[in-house]
């Protein structure tokens, strides 16, 4: 946004200048002429833009209209449909919602349906009567001492200083008034998180909020923090979707001293979370401090959330939790769609598994290993409206969450500037000037208004397909457009037999 303003000021310093060149020609051209004459000397005389020493001057436009070029192609190129990673119509769907605006389209689809890979749901004639409330899932297997009742729709991981302190406030507040629960990112647990929603301390490579003066982790800490009331799960971060295999990024213009303070780090520097956890260098090991990690919060659930890579890593998991016979209670599957506040592009675009390919991988991995019933499926990864539930749960998970449909509803503009402190909306920054514009008593409404509308739609979709239980989900009832041609999700997925692999 401050790149509009820039352009917005050289456009009135054009007019300005033409005004006093046409009422005032000679003195105007005089002082017009010698600051051009300074900048073409300095622009031949540069080293640094070559554009600017072959096209002095003039080189300078160049430079204007890419810098605003994103605002140019969203609000005035982009159709409903385009518009990367969320399209205008999924950001108008949130908008809808967390205002509580009519939710209904006017002359139908503006989608080709017959375009590759679009998706549907099937209905049937005979459709099931219409939950008033949706189902909970209980989280927490034989050795959880203390399971929670998860909603289908819950807030993805999302760090304090990746967003503002006005953003986790209103989140954590929308998920208190929801019933839904809030991750915390690997940031920690900081004071905006205590708003009074159920929290899901996320513990990752760096430790942060657990972490010893060496950054290892500290049981004592994590003790401190888990045993609070409002932590009721904990996730153990193995990688995320955006940037699998390097670890988290905090820029040090986002890394405050109140930041720097709750993570166990010094202020003002970049914060590169390790690519690997240091606790443990094994799978069996790994399952251990999955049990210590139970024990020290007291039997709440544990998990870990994982962006698949190799998938003989993720099966070798599964053979470390059967010869340990120590079963976590959930696993998180993220797709490489997932978001970001800063991320190197090449693993952006080029890492990880996609959120489709990994969801059905692990699920029916987990039913090869007889592990199914025992462990539930989370996942992530552009989960936006109330299709995308759908969807998920027919292809094996248990819930979902969201990152961007969430920041979204607290007024994000998809502005791509998360990682440089100056997103306009006041979700994505520290800075006080810009964070005034996110009023968290206002907000919060809106977190709420898109959780329940959008589990409104899925309840919608459920009863449309003539289903009645949670169970009765799965894949044939999503179809796909693939070469001209229709393909069920259960001839494309099929899915694996438990007991196949002991």
């Amino acid at each position: 946004m401050h790149r509009v303003i820039k352009f917005i000021f050289a456009i009135i310093a054009f007019f300005i200048v033409t005004y006093l060149i046409i009422f005032f020609p000679i003195p105007s051209l005089l002082v017009v002429g010698s600051v051009m004459l300074i900048v073409g000397i300095y622009d031949i005389s540069q080293k640094k833009h070559t554009i600017l020493r072959n096209f002095p001057i003039i080189g300078h436009f160049r430079y204007l209209f890419e810098e605003i070029s994103p605002e140019i192609h969203q609000y005035f190129v982009e159709s409903d449909v385009d518009g990367k990673p969320l399209s205008r119509n999924q950001r108008s769907y949130v908008y809808a919602r967390a205002k509580l605006q009519n939710n209904t389209h006017p002359f139908g689809t503006e989608h080709d349906l017959q375009r590759e890979k679009m998706e549907w749901t099937t209905h049937s004639i005979f459709p099931s009567k219409r939950l008033e409330d949706a189902p909970r899932v209980k989280i927490g297997g034989a050795n959880c001492s203390k399971p929670y009742e998860a909603s289908l729709f819950n807030i993805s991981a999302m760090s304090y200083g990746s967003l503002s302190k006005n953003a986790i406030m209103a989140l954590n507040k929308g998920a208190k008034a929801g019933g839904f629960y809030h991750n915390t990112g690997e940031g920690s647990v900081s004071n905006y998180h205590l708003m009074g929603g159920d929290i899901v301390y996320q513990v990752g490579t760096a430790y942060f909020g657990c972490r010893d003066k060496e950054g290892n982790f500290s049981e004592e800490k994590f003790k401190e923090t888990a045993l609070r009331d409002e932590v009721k799960m904990i996730e153990l971060k193995l990688s995320q979707g955006a940037k699998p295999g390097h670890g988290g990024i905090l820029p040090a213009q986002k890394n405050s001293k109140e930041i720097a303070r709750i993570r166990g780090v010094e202020p003002h520097t970049d914060v590169l979370s390790p690519p690997g956890h240091t606790a443990f260098s094994s799978y069996t090991e790994m399952m251990a401090f999955i049990g210590k990690l139970r024990e020290l919060s007291d039997g709440k659930p544990i998990g870990f959330k994982i962006c698949i890579g190799r998938k003989n890593e993720f099966e070798s998991i599964c053979d470390a939790i059967k010869e340990t016979n120590i079963y976590p209670d959930f696993i998180t599957v993220d797709g490489a769609e997932g978001g970001t506040g800063a991320a190197p592009i090449i693993f952006s675009d080029h890492v990880g598994m996609p959120w489709e390919n990994a969801l059905v991988f692990v699920v029916d991995t987990l039913r090869r290993y007889n592990l199914r019933n025992e462990i539930k499926v989370i996942t992530s990864g552009k989960i936006i409206d109330g299709f995308d539930i759908f969807k998920a749960l027919c292809l094996g998970a248990d819930i979902c969450n969201s990152a961007r449909g969430m920041m979204l509803a607290l007024g994000c503009i998809q502005a791509l500037e998360c990682h440089k402190n100056t997103c306009p909306t006041g979700v994505a920054t520290n800075n006080a000037s810009r964070m005034r514009g996110l009023v968290v008593e206002d907000k919060w409404k809106r977190v709420k208004n898109y959780h329940g509308e959008t589990i409104k739609d899925f309840l919608d979709l459920f009863m449309a397909s003539g289903v009645s239980d949670l169970s009765q989900l799965n894949r044939s009832l999503i179809f796909q457009q693939r070469d001209g041609k229709e393909v069920n999700f259960a001839d494309r997925y099929p899915e694996a037999l438990e007991d196949s692999k002991i």
